[in-house]
This record gives structure tokens, C-alpha cells and sequence, in this order.
């Protein structure tokens, strides 16, 4: 008997997700299941991918997640199921849900889920709601060992499942360091860049100096500031901007008790870059 985990984009203000544990408690009454999040922005299947990353690797080997960001629901798409480097199950639609946990955890197995076996009873009818009928059906037999990952269904190949578009964070060649918004930090607005702390140290930084910020889409630039470098948002004065390293230790820009991202109206993705430079002028 292993944890499942639920994620999707439904939210709470109707009864899909409470189908979903009907369904699992069905399969066995002993579960325990719990909640990534249902907030994920509708069909916003990289916010989901970043979701998984940010948590998956805090669970013990062999807990199963369900994630449900299924704009393609009824399509052709594959309905999958994935094994991660450190054991963990990852129950999806193949639709690029996968795109961090495969770059940055590692993928080592994954099978194509065999709708025959594998779906509710009594549901055939119903193409709009695989979540209940599928993903949570088949994530709850796997958790509670009714069936093993072989009998999910097909192996399929690793590489073939599906990646979106990403850009890895690098040097510029004026030495500073740039890289993508992945994703805020939702309830508080910071901005979650994919530039790993490894690589922000080269830039030599110490705590407490100025790094210059520049933040841009592909269409035109959102912000250009001269920030400082914080252990925490205490370290500078309420209202004032900062950088930090989060806590998947990558770089991060934050407003000390407020949103950086709704005062400069600032989104996220693959669309969205940030570079850093250390500031080498006088204030």
C-alpha cells in the first residue's frame, strides 16, 4: 500500500475532484490519498510539469501520482504511466506533463495504460473525464497493489514520451547568467527561474551586493533594475525587490511583502526570459 497523489486543473468549486477519491476509495478503502494541488491555471500543462518537479522527489519510493492536465481529453494522446529514477509512479496523459521530471529526476520505465483492464467499470461511454474514469482509477489499483506497473499495460519508450520546448539556463557571453521563468511562487508572486545555484555562483556574488536584472518576453522588455542579492526576504525593507536562491535552489526575485509578478505584470514559460549580471557600477 503506497500514497496517492492527486494534481489536476479542476479546482474545487464542483465535484470532480471528490470523484476522483470516491473512485480511488473504491478500489480500496485503506488508501491514503492526498493533494499536490488543483489550482494548477486551466490546460496550463507546464505549470503542471513544474508541479511534479517541485515535489515528487520528497516522496517515498513507489508513491503514485495522478496528474490531470488533459486539454487533448478524448484525443489520441496516450494515456501512460511513468517510473521515475527513485521509484516513484507518475500516472498522465502524454502531453508534456513529463517535461521536468524527465530532464531533471529521470525517467526509467513507462507503459501505455490498457484501457481494457485498466478503466472503471461502467464508464466505456464516457470520453470527457479521464481523470475519474482512468488516471484515478488506474493510480489507485497501482497504489494499493492490485495490479503491478507491468500490468498497467505496453511498454513504451522512454524517449518517445512527450517534452515541451525548453531552454537550459547558460552563461552570456558578457558574463552574466540568463534563463527561463518557470513558474511563480503562486500565493506570494516571486518569480522561479530555471538557472540552477550552481551556475549563479559563477557570476561571484556575495550577499549582500548588486546584481543587475533584466526581465523580457520574446516580444519586449517588462522590467530592467539594479537589485540586491538576499539570504531572505528580511534582508532587505518591505516593498523593496531582491534576488534569493529558492528553495529548489535556483535563482529567484521576489518583492519583500508583495508580488513582483502582478507590479510588473510578469509570466511564465518557455516564452519568458531573465538575465543577471553582477553589477560592477556606483550607487
Amino acid at each position: 500500500m503506497k500514497p496517492l497523489i492527486f494534481q489536476t486543473d479542476f479546482g474545487l468549486q464542483d465535484g470532480a475532484v471528490c470523484a476522483m477519491y470516491g473512485v480511488a476509495y473504491s478500489v480500496c478503502h485503506d488508501l491514503t490519498v492526498h493533494d499536490l494541488t488543483h489550482d494548477i491555471r486551466p490546460y496550463d500543462i507546464w505549470e503542471a510539469s513544474y508541479r511534479l518537479t517541485q515535489t515528487v522527489n520528497y516522496w517515498e519510493e513507489g508513491t503514485v501520482f495522478v496528474s490531470v492536465v488533459d486539454p487533448g481529453v478524448g484525443s489520441t494522446r496516450r494515456s501512460i504511466v511513468a517510473k521515475t529514477a527513485a521509484g516513484q509512479y507518475i500516472v498522465t496523459p502524454d502531453n508534456g506533463t513529463l517535461t521536468h521530471i524527465k530532464r531533471h529526476v529521470g525517467l526509467v520505465a513507462a507503459r501505455s495504460i490498457d484501457e481494457s483492464v485498466n478503466r472503471l467499470p461502467n464508464s466505456g461511454e464516457s470520453y470527457t473525464f479521464h481523470g475519474r474514469d482512468i488516471y484515478a482509477y488506474t493510480g489507485a489499483r497501482l497504489a494499493a497493489g492490485v495490479i503491478t506497473f507491468e500490468e498497467v499495460g505496453p511498454e513504451v519508450e522512454v524517449d518517445s514520451v512527450i517534452e515541451l520546448p525548453t531552454t537550459p539556463a547558460q552563461r552570456t557571453a558578457d558574463g552574466g547568467v540568463t534563463g527561463t521563468i518557470d513558474v511563480l511562487d503562486v500565493r506570494f508572486g516571486s518569480l522561479w527561474t530555471n538557472i540552477p545555484n550552481t551556475l549563479f555562483k559563477e557570476l561571484g556574488l556575495q550577499f549582500g551586493e548588486k546584481a543587475e536584472i533584466l526581465v523580457e518576453n520574446d516580444t519586449r522588455t517588462l522590467y530592467r533594475n539594479i537589485l540586491t542579492y538576499a539570504k531572505s526576504f528580511a534582508d532587505v525593507y518591505v516593498g523593496e525587490p531582491l534576488i534569493y536562491i529558492n528553495s529548489l535552489d535556483c535563482l529567484a526575485v521576489a518583492i519583500n511583502q508583495g508580488s513582483f509578478a502582478k507590479a510588473y505584470n510578469i509570466g511564465t514559460g518557455n516564452s519568458w526570459h531573465i538575465t543577471v549580471r553582477k553589477f560592477k557600477g556606483y550607487l
